[in-house]
């Protein structure tokens, strides 16, 4: 579905969307609330402009799904068979505190499913991307490579990857019953690109996150043979009435 030019393309927009957000790091925070308490900057804005307007330039043919669209555009994803889901700044909380903990993530879902992922971390200078059909590869200062993630040794704790604004009752519960592990905390969609390095083993996620929060992130990680699964053991889908997701465990 996705050739190297598309794929090439694609990347390129990441890239692109990376050098507007960093082009205000450093300025002021232009920060509103939006009616699910969720912060907004100008970044944010700036990054879901530039994408929305480069992805339907380049394939006018499948939709924009940003989580800065409008509510119609958004229930307007569960009739499509195919189309972009972004998100334009994921750790808008991270951006602000400026630890660099922030991707830029854009995702092709088809028929429900995140067959192909991009996350970039401007910051790191960083981008991965991939899918179960595309491998999974990682752009860094030193060139590509591709990612195939780890099988964790006995020998050592579990290395457990967790939000660093979000930590609830539940996760602690679920931690507890691991027996010994490492825990890191980590902000926004990179949790899925350290399990796809091999530098983690598991990210739990019990508390909500929405479909574009995690998309292609996903895709990432499966592209390097890990798997996101639902706490009753089914892939995590898009596409679904209610944009938030289940609870839910990547592992690799």
């Amino acid at each position: 579905m996705l050739n190297d030019e598309l794929i090439a393309a694609v990347l390129q927009i990441v890239k692109d969307a990376g050098h507007a957000i960093l082009s205000v790091y450093d300025e002021p925070v232009e920060l509103t609330v939006k009616a699910d308490e969720s912060p907004l900057t100008q970044a944010d804005k700036a990054s879901h402009q530039l994408i929305e307007q480069q992805l339907q330039q380049l394939t006018p043919e499948w939709q924009v799904v940003s989580e800065e669209s409008d509510d119609t555009m958004k229930a307007k994803r569960t009739t499509l068979p195919i189309y972009w889901l972004v998100d334009p700044l994921d750790g808008t909380k991270e951006f602000i505190k400026r630890n660099g903990e922030f991707t830029v993530n854009i995702a092709l879902i088809v028929d429900g499913i995140a067959v192909f992922g991009a996350v970039g971390v401007p910051v790191q200078n960083k981008l991965y991307w991939g899918g179960k059909d595309y491998g999974c590869w990682l752009e860094d200062e030193t060139g590509v490579h591709a990612l195939s993630g780890t099988t964790k040794s006995d020998k050592t704790p579990l290395r457990v990857v967790g939000s660093r604004s979000h930590v609830n009752a539940e996760t602690a519960e679920y931690l507890e019953k691991l027996g010994e592990h490492e825990l890191v905390s980590v902000g926004s969609s990179l949790k899925f690109c350290l399990l796809a390095e091999g530098k983690a083993d598991l990210y739990p996620r019990l508390g909500p996150t929405c479909e574009w929060d995690t998309a292609a992130a996903q895709a990432v990680l499966e592209g390097a043979g890990g798997k996101v699964e639902t706490l009753a053991g089914q892939p995590l889908c898009y596409s679904k009435a209610d944009i938030l997701n289940p609870w839910f465990v990547a592992s690799i």
